[in-house]
Order: structure tokens, then C-alpha cells, then sequence
């Protein structure tokens, strides 16, 4: 039986169970349901979505809701009853808890707060109180640690007592009497040692970490870089905090990715589904890019008046505008695109800027000749057909757009690979230098290109 099928199958099961209203039934089929089933349902049945959460237990329905969406959450907490929501957000890991939170309007916040318990309350403000996109708003204080002079006898006996508890037991951390972290040591380390043997023994105190306050991408590039399932966060003292674990990671990646793609495209990032935005928020969030760009665009026309005495005395020049600037847009937006891509995966650094223009000015100069040699023969072609096309100029005014395809081109690749590293060195984020903002700069500088091209190889003849 095909996905598809099933899950029409569970939905059909779950309606009909639903009729019969007994809870004790609707729970009994819910919690046998695997949590990614119950997600999918909750998604397929926004009618029963806060049903479908209230009638499971706490634990599984605290997993459900972890893994839908802002928007589907925010509907769900609205509708269900206060007791059922303090006992869903005190059963909510702490990050997860903190990420859902911070999605929501400070008053709201401020009254879902008082719903929990008192340890849980001091652990999600002290998590709120770190900025946004910063590795404090991730990390869980739920994790198992030991001590040096524990055996591993103890570490087990420590593991039973709070690992139920604990965001992951892959990896058991070691601190000191002060509470700073000493080593992280994985769990198989204690499985293949003797149980009499000390903590210590195993150390080899080559612990990597993350901080607090540094920025949630830099913890996406520690998680690839060092292949680990959790990373502790400390303090700048070296306190241990919290942790971080891979799936909150991934999560991240994909808000990045989601953002980065929506400022590519020429808008500011939208932070919630499209469907769900309101429409003047939607608005707003797009007006300004387009503003920005429709004004760079303006100095097109700027550049077009400035040569239009060249362009009365050959208008033939103007036939080939859409060309040139199409052409320097495109390679710009190609370049701008592959940095802004290797940026972000941690391919390229600022360092890397000579190498990255030496390359760029080479790609520039092969693409512009193969484009400016298509060019070329294009109006060679077209003068073999029809010769009163371009009249007996028609050589120079192939040479001409021939050589201002390589040079827009070229301008085109530097401008596209440099535009985000620039924008990096300033401490502005790279994905600004969008696809529409380098293909209107390339625009207007393409024109000025084109025409001082020309002005050079046609005065005397056409000019």
C-alpha cells in the first residue's frame, strides 16, 4: 500500500473513531500512531488539529507539537483549555519551548509564562533573556553530567537517574566542583570500559564547545565541521549552560536557507508561511526591495539620455540594449548566487577574496568571449540575409557588441562574486546582494559600458 494510501487509510480510521467521542478510545489510537503520522494528520485535518493534540498524552502530544509548523502551533495553543497547555508547554523541551515562543507577541508570551511550572519558568526566561539567533536561544539545560572522580559504575547509576530527562544520552559531559566544563565523553567510551574504572581515566580533555552569545550559523558550521549529535554551550567563564543538539541545528539550516532564498529573490524574509502572512504585512515586505530596485533602474534611463545624441546618429545601436544588459545581468546573477551559496556552507571565507576574483575574472573573460562571439557572428548572419540591416558598418558594429559582452560580462562575474563579501566585511548579510539588486547595478553600468564601447570604435564612421 502506497504513503498516500495509508495516510487516507489513518484519516478515515481517526473520523471515525472521533464520532464515537470516547476519549479513551481516540487517546488509545493516537498514542499507537507513530509521531510523524500524528503530524501529518494534524496537518490533513486542521478541524481536528486541537483534538487531536488534547486527546493523546502529555509526552507524545509535546512531540507532535514540536514538529509542526509556527503557524499550525499558534492556531492550537488559541483553542486548547489552560490546563491542557500548562501541561503541553511544561512537557516541551526547553529550546523547543523558547522557539515557539519567541514567534509570539510579547503579551501573549508574557500570560503562556505564567502557565508554567516554577523551575521550567526560570529556565525559558533565562533562555529568552539571550538575543535572538543566538546560540543561548537553542541550547537545552536538560543533559547528564558527572564528575572526574565518579567510576563508571556511578556514571550508569547517574545516567538511570536523570537520563530519562535528558535531551540525548549520546554524550555524558564532566565538570568540575565550580560547574565548568572539563570533557565530553560518548557513551560507548563508558559501555567498553570496566565499571570500577574512574572518569578521569577516559578524559582526554579535547572538548569542543559553543557560546552562548555567538550566532546560530556559526554553531551549523562547528555541528559539520566536528560530525557530533550535541555540542555543550558555556559561558565565557567556561560554565557549562546547556546543550545543543543536531536536530534544533537542522532546523535552523532551513529558516536560513528559506531566508536566504526569499532575499535572493528580491524581497525581505517573510518569518511566517505564505499562506499565513497577511497581506499588508506580505506587502510591506516586498515594496521596499521593489522601491530600491525600480529607482536603481530609473538610472538606466539616466544613462540612455546621456548618450542620446549617439543613439540618433546610430539607432541601430538601441537594437542591441535588451542584449547587452540581459547578459551582464545573468552573469552577475550566476556569480552572486554560487558566493552567497558557498558563503553560507562555509566553502569561502573573507580571505578568500583574491582567489575568488582571480577566478571570477578568468570564468568572466571565457564566458564573454563565447557570448560575444555568439554576438558577433549573430549580426554577421543577420548582414548575410538582409544587408541593408546595418549597412556596410556591419563589421564594426560586431566588433563593437562583441567587445561589450566580454567587458559587461566581466563586469558582471566581479561585480556578482565581490558585491556579498563586501557586504560580509561591512557586517551586512551577503544575500542582500540579490539576483535583482546586482542585475540592476549591472544594468546601468552595463549601458555605460556598451556606449563607451561604441563611442571608441565607431566615431568617424557611425558616431
Amino acid at each position: 500500500m502506497s504513503l498516500e494510501l495509508e495516510q487516507q487509510s489513518l484519516q478515515e480510521q481517526f473520523e471515525a473513531i472521533i464520532r464515537t467521542e470516547d476519549k479513551l478510545q481516540i487517546r488509545e489510537f493516537l498514542d499507537d500512531q507513530n509521531i510523524s503520522d500524528v503530524a501529518a494528520l494534524v496537518d490533513e485535518l486542521p478541524d481536528y488539529e486541537s483534538s487531536i493534540i488534547a486527546n493523546m498524552s502529555v509526552h507524545r502530544a509535546a512531540s507532535v507539537f514540536k514538529i509542526l509548523d509556527h503557524s499550525v502551533q499558534r492556531r492550537i495553543i488559541k483553542t486548547l483549555p489552560p490546563n491542557t497547555t500548562a501541561s503541553l508547554l511544561n512537557d516541551l523541551p526547553a529550546d523547543d519551548r523558547t522557539d515557539f515562543l519567541e514567534e509570539l507577541p510579547s503579551n501573549v508570551v508574557r500570560e503562556l509564562i505564567k502557565l508554567l511550572d516554577p523551575e521550567e519558568r526560570r529556565i525559558t526566561l533565562s533562555l529568552l533573556g539571550y538575543p535572538e539567533n543566538s546560540i543561548g536561544r537553542l541550547m537545552t539545560p536538560d543533559y547528564v553530567y558527572v564528575y572526574p572522580h565518579n567510576t563508571i559504575e556511578e556514571v550508569f547509576a547517574t545516567i538511570r537517574k536523570y537520563g530519562k530527562d535528558s535531551e540525548t544520552i549520546n554524550v555524558i559531559y564532566v565538570i568540575n566542583d565550580k560547574g565548568e566544563l572539563l570533557d565530553d565523553i560518548r557513551i560507548r567510551d563508558f559501555i567498553l570500559n570496566p565499571p570500577d574504572k574512574k572518569v578521569s581515566e577516559l578524559m582526554d580533555e579535547r572538548v569542543i564547545t559553543l557560546h552562548a552569545y555567538d550566532d546560530q550559523e556559526t554553531a551549523s558550521e562547528v555541528f559539520k565541521m566536528n560530525n557530533r549529535v550535541a555540542l555543550p554551550v558555556v559561558s565565557n567563564s567556561n560554565k557549562l549552560l546547556g546543550i545543543v543538539t543536531v536536530d534544533d541545528i537542522l532546523w535552523v539550516a532551513s529558516e536560513e536557507f528559506s531566508e536566504d532564498m526569499q532575499k535572493m529573490g528580491g524581497t525581505a524574509a517573510l518569518n511566517e508561511p505564505y499562506l499565513e502572512i497577511p497581506i499588508m504585512k506580505l506587502f510591506k515586505k516586498r515594496v521596499v526591495w521593489l522601491v530600491v530596485l525600480f529607482l536603481g533602474e530609473l538610472l538606466t534611463a539616466t544613462a540612455m539620455a546621456y548618450f542620446e545624441d549617439e543613439i540618433k546618429r546610430a539607432v541601430v545601436l538601441a537594437l542591441f540594449v535588451p542584449l547587452i544588459i540581459s547578459s551582464g545581468g545573468n552573469s552577475g546573477s550566476q556569480a552572486s548566487t554560487l558566493i552567497i551559496q558557498a558563503m553560507a556552507v562555509g566553502e569561502i571565507t573573507l580571505k578568500d577574496w583574491w582567489r575568488v576574483m582571480r577566478r571570477e575574472i578568468i570564468s568572466g573573460l571565457l564566458l564573454g568571449t563565447v557570448l560575444g562571439l555568439i554576438g558577433f557572428f549573430r549580426i554577421f548572419a543577420w548582414h548575410s540575409f538582409a544587408p541593408e540591416l546595418y549597412g556596410q558598418h556591419w563589421m564594426a558594429i560586431g566588433v563593437t557588441v562583441g567587445v561589450t559582452l566580454l567587458g559587461v560580462v566581466l563586469w558582471g562575474t566581479l561585480s556578482g562574486s565581490m558585491l556579498p563579501m563586501i557586504l560580509k566585511r561591512l557586517g551586512a548579510d551577503p544575500a542582500v546582494s540579490s539576483a535583482p539588486f546586482v542585475a540592476t547595478l549591472v544594468d546601468v553600468t552595463g549601458l555605460i559600458i556598451y556606449f563607451s564601447v561604441a563611442y571608441m570604435l565607431l566615431s568617424g564612421s557611425l558616431l
